[in-house]
């Protein structure tokens, strides 16, 4: 090093990235984190989905991988993986690897092996970590990326550093992960329920949309042209309809679908009445 020069400590890499995540990928975690071996602490396994254009790691399902752990040491089952991720991809051949995930609440000694694993299978992969306790009433989920640790030209490390995540989900699935989130539920909801909930937060939404547009009229509120655009866009989107044909189509749905209730109840009925007169002829 030449006299009055200094050594600069540098991050390398991208972290520009965030991630969305599908509320599939939280359930099949901790369905598996349930159904993992007594002997194991957590839960590892592969993330799939695709990279959007602008820059966002759209993780749409995931599956779990074999592995022991011991010291700061990770064995993973690699020939299973292999067989998980072609099978996977034989149905959507559009999802490709994007990272991996484990179950806890935060990075651990042995994260920095398994991800110099999935480093080779993908390019900046994502990890993903879901904190299946409920330590904070719910399932905390965190996303990092490795970032290389420099001195000057010299590569020494490689660090985790956080970068944004948040849940992608449609109405109909928030109202099911909104109740599965819960640590106890009495019940599940019947579907009229389930149509209930969905129907009061679509008042709130409008509520609120009508306090925004009534304060932007009493200029309380500067304007946005872009919200300006997507209300209007939103506006026009809707059929119109008179409130007698709007009736009428509300019941038709609702008579199809009570009538599918009935159908599925009477089909019930018969197959559970075939199969106990099928014990009691087998008896006698």
């Amino acid at each position: 090093m030449a006299p009055g020069e200094k050594t600069v400590l540098q991050f390398g890499g991208s972290t520009s990235l965030n991630v969305k995540v599908h509320p599939l990928v939280i359930f099949n975690i901790c369905d598996c984190y349930v159904r993992r071996p007594d002997q194991a602490e957590r839960v590892i396994g592969t993330l799939l989905g695709s990279l959007l254009p602008d820059g966002t790691v759209d993780v749409r399902n995931s599956y779990a991988v074999p592995h022991n752990e011991f010291s700061d040491q990770v064995a993973l089952d690699i020939e299973y993986h292999h067989n998980m991720l072609t099978s996977h991809q034989k149905v959507n051949p559009k999802e490709v690897i994007v990272g991996w995930y484990s179950t806890g609440f935060g990075v651990t000694g042995g994260s920095a092996l398994i991800h110099e694993f999935y480093s080779r299978e993908v390019a900046n992969p994502v990890h993903l970590t879901v904190d299946t306790t409920f330590r904070n009433g719910e399932a905390t989920i965190k996303a990092f990326v490795s970032v290389s640790l420099s001195l000057g030209d010299q590569p020494l490390a490689a660090q985790f550093q956080e970068i944004p995540a948040e849940l992608r989900m449609s109405e109909a699935e928030r109202v099911g992960y909104e109740l599965l989130k819960s640590t106890v539920a009495d019940k599940i909801p019947s579907d009229l329920e389930g149509m209930e909930s969905t129907l009061e937060r679509l008042l709130a939404l409008i509520d609120e949309t009508y306090k925004y547009v009534d304060d932007v009229v009493e200029s309380r509120v500067a304007p946005d042209n872009k919200i300006g655009r997507f209300l209007a866009e939103a506006v026009s989107s809707l059929p119109k309809l008179t409130p007698s044909a709007f009736d009428k189509l509300v019941n038709d749905s609702l008579q199809d679908q009570l009538l599918l209730v009935y159908l599925s109840s009477i089909t019930r009925t018969q197959l559970s009445l075939a199969e106990k007169l099928n014990t009691a002829a087998q008896i006698l």
